[in-house]
This record gives structure tokens, sequence and C-alpha cells, in this order.
């Protein structure tokens, strides 16, 4: 069956909407939501072969609410108010595949690598559903957190190097250390995009650990580093390497982790880089007592053993990332980690919570024309300004703490034992407020904690005298350094924007460009002819924080309400049969599409 539309492309779209509802086409027997592409070239909308019959089954036991919000009080005040239902009802929640007329506009496309595990008549109880996410947590997230500490190992070992004299050996500055972080963050800023199509090509299942084997070398590479210019080199390389890799695994996370589930994972993902800068203050306090070994300073033993743990977590990687749900089952794990049954709820669930996760297959590129779609979405801005500007202000505290605390006469070792505490103490404060956001389902005033926090210690941080006492410039940068990071809330909320996953691939590298692009700003900042006490920095991050504060989170916030009310207007007015024409014929997709609304 196919529906003409090529008379009607001419007019406006309400016009277009209500021509098409006047002409009373025969009922839709199906279609895929990502071959509505008549517009755009085609005369016809292709409908695929999906029973409608089969699909008006009896869905009174489908959930209608949302899933509720992570409360922490739960399992402080009464452990047994955590499960508020019964384990064996259904958990099953309802969506747009219930809806016989409406199933068809949102199937997936046919190259969809887990569609034959796809089933809508599939009912799942709370009890499965939970046993499943804890089996997805500890297979997929665990090792996913594991990766991401090889990232963090690699790429803050610079600052443990430095309690160690890197510079005084290579005869550097601070401001050569300034260029060194400069040309370490552009690097990664260009390789973002790079780096996006060659996973959405080969896979991130294949990219990921593939970048990790590449830049172990590179860090182990370090171990000889002679001056200026290979120590240039070598962050210019580190960085090209690593560019991509966090919007890599959150798509990969996204395969397996439903939009409410991903922004606490997400916030598990940024406490294990925290519990490996822990465990890396305590590999720098024993490596770098090597110092004269062989003849060598102690930084150049720690680059070696720290490029080495990342170059086996790499190759373990290989084996450690399957494809897909359906996808786990390989030569070296014959049995997979999922039965028929766990894939069928795993994927079945996913594509409930956010249809156009169907798509796309995991390995298939995108083309120039949905690349260029994606960086010009406008509404995703304000969250690239967002990034670009949030994590100034503690940018510079945070980058110069090792250099500072040796500064005013802490010993290598106790260096590198100070930087924990603030650590330690950021697992909690970023932990409560991603909970916190949950909660309350805020992304913009919650996540402006992060800036609210890191004011009045810039402020007090400036007004110390050129000699400070020790203990207490430490008390004020680590009280500063444990602010709550909300960057797992920006990017997932970066992620529930975008709204399909060609733009959700592209957005989250253009995010984390203008992330990278906010840390070549910060290490500015602080300069040689500004030191020690840097006060134009920190008036300089003190005017920026209270920018952040009273306008950037606001403005964002103000904006996403007025742009789902100004679609709700259009939406809202539809009848049933406009709203059909509308998703079989439109070429918007993903937060395009006038049946979208923001989160903010």
């Amino acid at each position: 069956m196919a529906c003409s539309v090529q008379a009607l492309k001419h007019l406006g779209p309400i016009a277009f909407l209500r021509k098409m509802a006047d002409s009373s086409p025969p009922r839709l027997q199906g279609c895929s939501s990502s071959i509505s592409k008549s517009l755009s070239g085609s005369d016809t909308v292709d409908l695929a072969p999906v029973d409608k019959k089969s699909l008006n089954h009896e869905s009174a036991d489908l959930v209608d609410h949302e899933p509720p919000p992570l409360r922490w009080t739960r399992y402080i005040r009464n452990r047994s108010d955590c499960i508020p239902y019964d384990a064996d009802a259904i958990s099953t929640r309802r969506s747009v595949y219930d809806d016989p007329d409406l199933a068809a506009l949102y199937w997936p496309k046919k190259g969809y690598e887990n569609l034959h595990r796809f089933d809508p008549k599939a009912r799942w109880t709370y009890r499965e559903e939970q046993a499943l996410l804890r089996k997805i947590d500890w297979k997929v997230m665990l090792w996913a957190a594991v990766s991401f500490s090889a990232l963090n190992l690699d790429r803050n070992n610079l600052s443990q190097a430095n309690t160690d004299n890197i510079l005084g050996d290579l005869k550097l500055t601070t401001d050569d250390f300034n260029l060194g972080n400069t040309v370490f963050r552009l690097s990664f800023l260009c390789a973002e995009l790079p780096s996006q199509l060659v996973s959405k090509r080969v896979g991130p299942d294949r990219w990921i650990p593939t970048q990790m084997v590449l830049w172990s070398i590179v860090t182990m590479a370090q171990f000889g580093l002679s001056g200026r210019s290979s120590f240039l080199v070598c962050r210019a390389l580190l960085g090209f390497l690593q560019g991509g890799f966090i919007p890599d695994l959150i798509l990969y996370l996204s395969y397996f982790y439903t939009k409410h589930e991903l922004p606490f994972r997400l916030a598990l993902f940024w406490i294990s880089s925290n519990v490996c800068s822990i465990a890396a203050s305590f590999i720098a306090f024993g490596v770098l007592h090597m110092r004269g070994t062989l003849g060598r300073a102690g930084w150049r033993w720690l680059f070696l053993v720290e490029g080495l743990i990342t170059l086996v977590i790499g190759l373990a990687t290989f084996f450690k990332m399957p494809p897909s749900p359906t996808q786990t089952k390989a030569w070296f794990r014959p049995n997979g980690w999922f039965t028929e049954r766990e894939e069928t709820i795993a994927v079945s669930r996913i594509l409930r919570d956010d249809p156009s996760k169907g798509d796309m297959h995991n390995r298939e590129g995108l083309t120039v024309k949905r690349l260029w779609t994606a960086v010009c979405d406008y509404d995703l801005w304000p969250l690239y300004i967002i990034g670009l500007m949030f994590g100034i202000p503690s940018s510079p505290p945070g980058t110069y703490l090792t250099l500072s605390l040796r500064r005013i006469g802490f010993s290598t070792f106790q260096t590198n034992l100070l930087t924990i505490p603030s650590t330690v103490a950021g697992v909690f404060t970023m932990f409560g407020i991603t909970l916190l956001s949950e909660t309350v389902d805020d992304r913009s005033y919650i996540a402006m904690a992060q800036d609210l926090w890191t004011l009045p210690f810039l402020i007090a941080l400036y007004l110390l005298p050129a000699l400070p006492n020790q203990w207490v410039y430490f008390g004020l940068a680590s009280g500063l350094l444990s602010y709550p990071y909300t960057h797992p809330i920006q990017v997932g909320w970066c992620s529930r924007n975008s709204g399909a996953v060609a733009s959700r691939t592209v957005n989250a590298s253009l995010y984390n460009m203008f992330v990278q692009a906010s840390s070549i700003v910060a290490s500015q900042i602080y300069r040689a002819d500004d030191a020690p006490q840097y006060r134009r920095g920190n008036r300089t991050l003190i005017i920026i924080n209270c920018v952040n504060v009273l306008f950037m989170y606001p403005a964002t916030k103000a904006y996403y309400i007025w742009r789902n009310r100004q679609r709700a207007k259009i939406w809202d007015t539809m009848s049933v049969e406009e709203r059909q024409m509308y998703l079989t014929t439109t070429t918007d997709v993903g937060n395009r599409r006038l049946d979208f609304r923001f989160a903010h």
C-alpha cells in the first residue's frame, strides 16, 4: 500500500496535514518511523507489513505511570518501602506500540540488529525486569566503568607527575604546562566527531578497545620524554586517540538502559572516575618512590606502569563488550549472557521507552546529511553553551592543586595523598546531586549546584594573603574541589533532548567538544605572571561563576519551556487523523518532531 503526497509538497506543514486529513486515506497497515522519506525524494511512503490485529490485544495489565524516582531516604527510613509494588505484577509500561493505529509508525527498521527479539505483546514482571537490570549492571555497566577509569588513569597522570618535578626535569615552565593541556584538549576536541563516525560504522564494541590499546602505547612512550617538543607531541597524540571515547561509551550504554535508568548509571560512571583517581594517588605514591631506579625519574616509571595497566584493560575490553543485548554469544562465550526471554525483555523495554533507538543498526554509519542536520540542531545549542561554561570556575584550581600544594611546603608524597579527600567527597556530592535531579525531575536548576558550590570558595581563595597557612589553603582548595559534579546530569540531559540515535551520537560529541573547549579556556586563566596567588585569575573565575548562576542555567530552562509550549499549541489542536498523517509523512526526526518534548 502507498499514499501519494507529491502533489501536496508545496503546502505549509499545518495546511498539508489538514489537506491530508480531508482526503480520507485508507487506514494504514504499518510503516517505520525511520522511513518517512517521501518528502525528501520519494513519491510514496512504503509501509512495513505489520499485522495490526496482532497489536490489538488486551492491554489492561500495562503500567501507565512513569517509573518512581530513586529516593535515598527509603533506604534509611524503611528498606521494605524500597519496593512498593508486587514483585510478580506486570511492569511493562504502556507505549505507542499498544495503539494499533500508531504502532506501525514507530516500528524499528528492518536492519535493526535486535528486531528478531522485539515483541510488543511481551509482558514481564517487576521481578524479571529487576533481575535483568542487575545482570546488565554487573556485566555491562561495571566493565564500562572500568574502561572509563582507564581513560582517567592516563589523562590525569600529568598532575601526579607534577609532584615529582617533571617540569623541572624537562626544563618546562608553568606556561609550557598550560600549553600542553591546551594541545591535549584541542586534539581531544578535534577527534570527537571523526571518532564518532568511525565508532558508528564499526561499532563502539570494536572501536572503544582499539582506542584504549593505542593510547596506552603513547602513555608508555612518555617514559622517554626529552623536552618541550616531545612533551607537546605526546599530549597531542593522547588527546587525539582519547577523543570521542566518552560519547562512544554513553552511546553504547544507551543500547541497554532506558532514559530513566541512564542518568543514575552515568553518575556511577563518573564516580568510577573518582575511585580511579583515589587508586591512582596510591599508585603514584608507590611508583614515584622509584625515582633513581636505573637512573630514571619516578614520573617516567609512573607513565610506564599506568600505560601497562591501561593496555591490559584495553585488550580485555575486546572480550568484555558485546555489540548489543542480542549479540552476546561468541566463540569465547558460547552461551551468551542472556536467555531468549531476557533478550526479549531487554529489547522490548528499550524500544517501548524510546522507539527512536530502532532507527539505526549499531554498525550503520552516519550520512553527511544526518551529520549536518544534527550539527544544525539549534535546540541543543543551549546545552553546548552550558558545556562550555559550567566547568571553567572549578578547573584551574583543580589543575593547579598539586603544584600549589608543593609551592606552600607539602612534600611530593604528602601532596599525592592530600588530593584524596576532595576526590572522596566528590563521590558523595556527585551521587547525591544526581539522585536529587532524578527525584525532583529537574535538570536546569539542579545542575546549577556545581557553580553555587564553588562560588564562596573562589571568593575565599581570592582573599587569601600571599603566603597563606598551608592547611588553610588545603582546606579551601579541597572544599572547592568537593563540588557536586553535574556533568553526568548534563550528559543525560543532552542525550534525552537529542531524541534519535543518529543525532544522539553527534550531539553527545558536540557537547563533549564544548566541554573540552571549556578546558582549553580554563587552562589559560592561571598565568605565570599572576602567580602565586592568581588574583586576576580567581577574579575572572568569580565573574564567570556569577554569569552561570544568574543567567545561563535560568535562561536554558526558560528556553526549553518556551519551545515545549510552542509545539504544544500546534500538536494539541490536531485531530487523531492529523497526527497520524503527520507521523506518516513527516521528514522530521528526533527532537524536530512536533510530538517531542524537551527535558529541562
